[in-house]
């Protein structure tokens, strides 16, 4: 072909060769400049596609790019045909296809972070112009965009592209094409793909050019795809140390397996990439909060048996830092999930989504005591500060206010009086009723039946230590709470209840906890108007008091008032946006109000919020049974199954996990599981008949008479 005329073009020399074609460098000798020639290859003018002949879906690619004027994406002067033969006259690119530069000449290492955003960021607006003509590319890798020595980009080879609503197809529908290592798990399945799935390949673009590797990698196609399908990349931290948190996110984002939980457009991924590069510039930066995260103390003490000590003062540390104003805490649920992982700072900064991280060990020896304390900079790794308190056991409480007083001036955070006074609050001066409360608080988090009688257990000699323990009196009354509505309808549990909130509120007037823990027994005790007075005013002591917004919202919910336990969960997921829970309950008070497209948008949000938990707990039984039901929503049937059945296998005999089976298996249609499992929950003890009036999930079965039957047994 070289050196032959082909119309008024002659042939210089050959560019390169794909699967849709051969490319050429010409002269167009009328117009005096050079161009790219692109012809389709030997043999392949007779092979055809749903009906459509290989030069139709030519003049479709050469019609899709043409209509395409954007200076990142390559020029389409003409389609011609000679002897025959039909071909693309397109502008030619004086430059280098970005796969040769990173291979080659070692681009990842050379670039800097600015450098490489900024061909990221011309790829994602050239994509952008394309599919805002409703055009997806189908096929970008690093092979197919070609860089100048400006460090100027092109998109080339929309040979794969689908034009968005054409009855034309340019390869077999649900056809899994492209080059395997860039395509998206829904590509390598042969699914159908719209505009996400660039988005897709354009993370695994992003993550070749700043590492020199390609994310999923295999010895040949399959294991490949394997990959892609089953697998989780390798952490970038190791392969490039000078990454930005920020940039790893939406390296992470753009890669997660579910269309729904990338970017959903790419104005979001260059505006994100955009405050990465220009920080300091960005409105957007500037008003984001701080986010600290606090990991459980790791115990160095001989007796092994402190971890509830360790967890305990790591735990009032981040209780002092919530209530700071302008300080985002990842919540305990999160970051003490971190316990035991072999992670990196920055490695854990990036999966609770913290800027810094607290952490410390105690040793703890007879009366003895020592705290070690680190706040840590996740960018760098850097020590903001660090102590070491050698103390008595009693210095305790002293030592936790110092720990918060030094990170809030490390984070050069200025505290008003009422924070200062928060934090330096004395909370009991008996260290034996304080090992009895962070015990019986310890028992409190695992949310089961058997673990809150612990819980009671540990309140009450807390409170035989110390009579005017109002914290531990809070404890007891949510403890005796929860056991009333859930497990045990007695009424000399909910007086018992009723007597320690009161009591807590009499040592502490203005202890939020107590006001909170008050609200919660009067609800159950029917005074619905005192119990909303009670949570307000806890609200009003806190205003980041998240236990406060999420109970006042699951009362409102157990009552009918679905409007307000809408905005209360809308609050409290605000408030602790990596909460599972609250998350999955927002997704459950749109459903209850019907609004089903703010549902199916807080849905995606909390499948993603539910799936980063069960990364760090795989085990977390109510993880997963409330998740199966976010699942159902968003159409995922088979895995709401395997969440469910993992759920009743680690925990069989836990009522709440029986009635949220009962749930649901209710809304899976599996009328007689369902019902198995409302019978059984409420054989074991479930007590709350106000839930389960107002619990739309039970509504596929409500009337069976099985499930009235068991109804009355529940009343008896």
């Amino acid at each position: 072909m070289t050196g032959k005329t082909i119309s008024h073009y002659k042939v210089l020399e050959k560019l390169g060769e794909g699967g849709m074609g051969k490319v050429y460098l010409a002269e167009d000798t009328k117009l005096n400049r050079k161009v790219a020639l692109k012809f389709l290859p030997p043999g392949f003018s007779n092979v055809g596609v749903n009906g459509n002949s290989p030069k139709e879906r030519f003049k479709i690619e050469a019609q899709a790019a043409a209509a395409l004027n954007h200076p990142n994406i390559t020029t389409i002067y003409a389609i011609e045909e000679f002897e025959d033969e039909m071909f693309i006259v397109m502008e030619f690119i004086d430059g280098r296809e970005l796969k040769d530069l990173i291979s080659g000449a070692g681009l990842a290492s050379t670039l800097t972070i600015s450098e490489i955003i900024n061909i990221i960021a011309q790829i994602a607006e050239g994509l952008k112009a394309a599919h805002d003509k409703n055009i997806i590319h189908r096929d970008i890798k690093s092979a197919n965009i070609m860089v100048t020595g400006s460090l100027h980009v092109k998109i080339m080879d929309f040979g794969l592209a689908k034009v968005k609503g054409s009855d034309i197809q340019l390869t077999k529908e649900h056809s899994a094409m492209g080059t395997a290592a860039y395509m998206s798990p829904e590509q390598t399945k042969g699914e159908e793909v719209d505009h996400r799935t660039d988005i897709w390949s354009l993370g695994i673009v992003l993550h070749e050019i700043l590492t020199g590797e390609l994310p999923f990698k295999g010895d040949y196609e399959q294991a490949v795809i394997y990959s892609i399908l089953n697998e989780d990349p390798k952490s970038i931290i190791e392969l490039r140390e000078d990454t930005p948190l920020q940039l790893i996110n939406i390296i992470e984002k753009t890669l997660k397996k579910d269309p729904a939980n990338r970017y959903q457009e790419l104005s979001e991924l260059i505006d994100a990439l955009r405050i990465v590069d220009d920080p300091e510039n960005s409105p957007i930066q500037k008003t984001v909060t701080p986010t600290i995260a606090v990991l459980p103390f790791t115990n160095m003490s001989t007796d092994k048996d402190q971890d509830y000590f360790c967890d305990g003062i790591a735990e009032d540390i981040l209780n002092d830092l919530t209530r700071i104003e302008g300080l985002h805490v990842v919540a305990r649920t999160s970051s003490f999930k971190i316990k035991g992982k072999d992670l990196d700072i920055r490695e854990i900064g990036i999966k609770l989504g913290a800027d810094t991280i607290v952490e410390g060990s105690v040793r703890k020896a007879g009366n003895r005591l020592r705290i070690t304390a680190q706040l840590i900079n996740v960018a760098d790794s850097f020590h903001l500060w660090s102590e070491r308190y050698d103390r008595e056991l009693e210095d305790v409480f002293s030592i936790q206010d110092e720990i918060s007083n030094n990170i809030v001036q490390s984070l050069k955070i200025r505290l008003s009086i009422k924070e200062k006074q928060d934090i330096e609050k004395v909370k009991t001066q008996d260290v034996q009723a304080y090992d009895f409360y962070l015990r019986g608080r310890a028992y409190d988090h695992q949310g089961h039946s058997n673990s809150q009688k612990y819980a009671i257990n540990m309140f009450s000699k807390a409170i035989e230590k110390d009579r005017n323990f109002a914290l531990a009196y809070a404890g007891l009354a949510n403890s005796y709470s929860q056991f009333y509505m859930y497990y045990d309808k007695n009424k000399d549990i909910l007086n018992k209840a009723l007597n320690a909130s009161q009591k807590a509120l009499e040592l502490d007037p203005e202890l939020a906890d107590a006001y909170s823990s008050r609200a919660l027994a009067l609800s159950q005790n029917g005074q619905f108007d005192e119990a909303v007075k009670k949570f307000e005013k806890a609200i009003q002591i806190n205003p980041k008091f998240f236990e406060a917004y999420y109970q006042y919202a699951r009362i409102c919910r157990s009552h009918g008032k679905k409007e307000q336990a809408l905005g209360l969960f809308e609050k409290a997921s605000g408030i602790r946006p990596e909460d599972y829970e609250a998350a999955l309950f927002l997704v459950s008070a749109y459903n209850d109000l019907k609004m089903n497209t703010e549902m199916e948008t807080a849905n995606l949000r909390a499948l993603d919020v539910v799936r980063k938990h069960l990364n760090l707990n795989p085990d977390d039984s109510r993880a997963l049974y409330l998740g199966a039901g976010a699942l159902i929503k968003a159409g995922e049937i088979e895995e709401a199954n395997q969440w469910i059945e993992r759920a009743v296998a680690l925990d069989p005999d836990e009522v709440a996990v029986l009635y949220n089976a009962a749930c649901i298996y209710s809304e899976l249609g599996k009328v007689d599981e369902a019902l198995g499992y409302f019978e059984r929950a409420i054989e074991t003890g479930f007590a709350s008949k106000e839930w389960i009036d107002n619990d739309s999930d039970l509504d596929p079965i409500r009337d069976h008479p099985r499930f009235q039957n068991a109804l009355k047994n529940l009343n008896k």
